[in-house]
């Protein structure tokens, strides 16, 4: 996902699956006994309610926190309520300051939850307990976590040592995180969502050498 362009018709916005639940559950409650803490997870899933985070908290260590607009993401528990087992590699199709602007406009309607800088260093931008509108695509968006890198799909100079090191490490903890092999069927271009149109991470993105690097990273 080109972190200039916005994503339309992915779907996220509306009600997911699982608040639809609370209602079911809710009337079935006078018949089955539901336990403290299904209730407990059931009630934060209502309209209004968000669970706690910590203010600043990353998920992989040495990333910086700035935050997306709450408007390009939906809160969640993952990966209790959705099982994560893709990461989708993304370029962002302009500068580092360019797609966190975007990703902190609500009007964008799209963010993911790293970018990783061609000097190296990494963004959080969304928590991965949460579902970034990143694919394009709401079943991949709830399943996958998004990780961007800074440049451009035709400019196979943007893809630095320095980045594929440092996404390397990311995705690899990732992996690790969720118990994912690392492989292509799990680490996948945003070209590679279905009903995509785009064609991130392009052709220039070296795939053996990125997928070698995770590899590597997790037999450490």
């Amino acid at each position: 996902m080109g972190a200039n362009q916005a994503v339309t018709g992915d779907g996220d916005r509306r009600l997911g699956r699982r608040a639809l639940l609370v209602g079911g559950a809710a009337a079935a409650a006078g018949t089955v006994a539901l336990t403290r803490d299904e209730l407990s997870r059931l009630y934060w899933r209502l309209p209004g309610v968000r669970k706690a985070r910590v203010a600043g908290a990353v998920d992989f260590r040495g990333a910086r926190w700035v935050a997306a607009s709450p408007a390009n993401y939906r809160t969640a528990d993952r990966p209790s309520d959705y099982p994560v087992d893709r990461v989708v590699v993304h370029v962002t199709q302009g500068g580092y300051a360019s797609a966190v602007k975007a990703f902190q406009d609500p009007a964008h309607q799209a963010a993911a939850h790293y970018i990783v800088r061609q000097d190296g260093r990494i963004t959080q931008l969304v928590r991965e307990l949460d579902v970034a509108f990143h694919a394009g695509n709401r079943s991949y968006n709830e399943r996958s976590v998004g990780i961007e890198h800074e440049g451009f799909v035709d400019r196979p100079e943007d893809f630095t040592d320095a980045m594929y090191a440092a996404s390397a490490r990311l995705t690899a903890a990732i992996c690790r995180r969720y118990g994912m092999a690392v492989d292509r069927e799990h680490v996948i271009g945003h070209a590679e969502v279905p009903g995509t149109d785009h064609t991130d991470p392009g052709e220039h993105w070296d795939w053996g050498r990125y997928m070698g690097l995770v590899r590597r990273v997790g037999q450490v």
